[in-house]
């Protein structure tokens, strides 16, 4: 055996060689099971209920109630002897528009749209009016607004009896 020969590939280096493919296959394994791993949970969407019982009637007093803005994006609005579910989507882009007391509006700060209490737009790029959710009492006496149920002003549907409670 020449002594060239000898020189190329020498014990050490071939542990070493060794060494670092067995770290490489390793680091690759745990990758691949890392991912089947998380693949086997299921993806959770914490997103609010679509359904949530919103207290009494005799909880609302007139105008516009937030309690209910930030965990399940909707308005109470009790005016005119209705009871109703306003959502707190913009129809124009989805931003969440802002109750403006001393204005008596909604007032969405992306683009300027305005929204009566009742819903109803009246300025700004806004297409439509804001949907109303259907609301009903429980047989407790209890308020429940389900969000699955949609009811949109254009389609002449916020006269249907699940889209207020009359008080």
């Amino acid at each position: 055996m020449s002594e060239d020969t000898r020189k190329k590939l020498n014990r050490r280096e071939f542990f070493s060689y060794l060494s670092v493919a067995w770290v490489t296959f390793t680091a690759a394994a745990a990758g691949l099971l890392g991912m089947a791993f998380r693949f086997s949970y299921p993806n959770v969407n914490f997103e609010p209920e679509m359904d949530f019982i919103a207290g009494r009637v005799g909880d609302y007093e007139e105008g516009v109630d937030e309690r209910w803005k930030n965990g399940y994006g909707v308005w109470m609005v009790k005016e005119e002897g209705k009871l109703f579910a306003l959502s707190n989507i913009c129809t124009h882009l989805g931003c969440v528009p802002t109750w403006m007391p001393a204005e008596l509006k909604f007032k969405c700060p992306c683009h300027g749209s305005g929204y009566y209490t009742s819903g109803i737009n009246f300025e700004g790029p806004a297409p439509r009016p804001l949907e109303r959710y259907k609301i009903n009492l429980t047989p407790e006496g209890t308020i429940k607004v389900d969000k699955t149920k949609i009811f949109r002003y254009e389609k002449g549907q916020w006269d249907h009896p699940d889209s207020f409670l009359s008080v």
